[in-house]
């Protein structure tokens, strides 16, 4: 069974990014938005973002609002962040598979990769 999976790691303190708000898009013609979530204390959400009938081949967008978080973890920054919203596009070839796409952040860069 397929399923669409993330985390999130504040590579600046060392931890995971707990509190942090994705909100997860399917592009296309019947584009929309279709989960908005939160990360736990282990920087993860509580289940998949998608899995079984609910996971389509097609193109698809999480969107990381990383600026509140580092906002609010991170007392030192400047009032404009370098890195405020993270969009990850990324495309679901087989519905059947496995996709996690975690995303590495500090206040000025960011990772990702396709998981497993």
């Amino acid at each position: 069974m397929g399923r669409l999976t993330t985390h999130v790691l504040d590579t600046a303190a060392g931890r995971p990014a707990a509190g942090l708000k994705i909100d997860l898009h399917r592009l296309g013609a019947d584009a929309k938005l279709l989960k908005s979530v939160t990360t736990n204390s282990d920087g993860r959400v509580d289940g998949p973002l998608l899995e079984g009938a609910a996971l389509e081949e097609g193109e698809y967008e999480l969107v990381f609002h990383a600026g509140d978080y580092l906002r609010g973890t991170n007392g030192a920054l400047p009032s404009r962040l370098f890195l405020d919203v993270i969009p990850i596009r990324f495309g679901i070839a087989s519905a059947s598979e496995h996709y996690h796409v975690p995303l590495l952040i500090s206040p000025y860069g960011y990772s990702t990769y396709r998981g497993s």
